[in-house]
């Protein structure tokens, strides 16, 4: 886990005058950099040369809450940097208290990576051989996690988003377009640090739902919430859901060759019959249940965010205008 240069009064005067629906416009402006289900990822003080992204993480009602989080997610970077040997970001993590709204969140602080390193971005760059060639770059990696989590079976084991947009390539040349015939990576989407520790899940499934519109919790709880606490722990899953990216990056014509490239990196398990082939068939009806689910989300979020407003209470949460999908 390293040690960032930030600057916790800073985090803390940006938080106390921020208005979510408008980050940009506080006394300290921000821009945001991403969206997650529970984060925002801000550039603050925004034009000010910054070499972090901060993730912003308001979904917390207590401090017990926020010690748990915390001492969970250094526990996920040190395993996956020194037992599995997935290099991650530089990263560290801070509390902070909003004492006006008697708030306390996370904002966990990176290093700042090019944007053009990352790997939602290299793919428009790249040829399609290369493309195929960082996809089986990211399946290697996922594979150590796996293997890990396979090794320790019922003592440790570790969740893993894999999607193309948590990994940058190690000195990528966006003038060349090309990768080097070794594909280094490093992974950065940590905020949700999902650890299984003798069967049991260690983060609190209830964090997902804290951003959800209260009248929807109890049917997210209900349909989806044990999906997503399982669907990290699964490579067949993780790989659907790596190469179904490829539709909201507007890059379908790549997804037959990647599913083929996904099957042959799964060769040994689908001929022992230990693993269903996946199918770009499989792979579309994925991603259009997936995209339709997000979409009335992000709607019935904004209809909460407009009650909250409505009602005059604060509404923590920084929603995106539209996601293209």
């Amino acid at each position: 886990m390293s040690t960032l240069d930030f600057d916790r009064a800073l985090l803390k005067q940006f938080e106390s005058g921020l208005d979510p629906r408008h980050p940009d416009k506080g006394n300290i402006p921000a821009k945001v950099i991403g969206y997650g289900e529970i984060s925002t990822v801000l550039e603050i003080g925004a034009g000010g040369g910054s070499n972090l992204a901060y993730k912003r993480v308001p979904i917390f009602r207590n401090e017990s809450e926020v010690e748990s989080y915390e001492a969970l997610y250094k526990d996920y970077i040190q395993t996956m940097n020194d037992r599995i040997g997935i290099q991650v970001v530089a990263s560290d993590i801070a509390k902070i208290t909003d004492e006006r709204r008697n708030r306390v969140l996370i904002y966990i602080m990176q290093e700042k990576l090019p944007t053009e390193s990352i790997g939602h971005k290299a793919i428009h760059r790249l040829q399609a051989h290369d493309v195929n060639r960082l996809v089986l770059a990211i399946l290697t990696e996922l594979s150590k996690v796996f293997d890990f989590n396979q090794r320790n079976k019922g003592n440790l084991e570790l969740g893993i988003d894999g999607q193309i947009s948590n990994w940058a390539v190690v000195n990528f040349n966006p003038e060349t377009a090309r990768l080097d015939e070794t594909i280094s990576l490093v992974y950065f989407d940590t905020s949700t640090p999902l650890t299984r520790r003798d069967g049991r899940e260690q983060l609190d499934p209830e964090l997902f739902l804290r951003s959800a519109p209260s009248f929807l919790v109890w049917l997210l709880r209900w349909l989806f919430l044990e999906d997503v606490m399982i669907r990290y722990y699964d490579f067949r899953k993780v790989g659907i859901d790596l190469i179904a990216n490829f539709y909201k990056e507007q890059k379908p014509e790549l997804i037959p060759g990647l599913v083929d490239t996904v099957n042959e990196f799964f060769s040994a398990q689908i001929r022992d019959g230990g693993m269903k082939p996946l199918s770009v068939e499989e792979i579309k009806a994925y991603y259009r249940e997936d995209a339709m689910i997000w979409r009335l989300y992000l709607a019935f979020r904004k209809v909460d965010r407009s009650l909250h407003n409505l009602l005059g209470k604060y509404y923590p949460y920084i929603l995106p205008d539209k996601v293209k999908r």
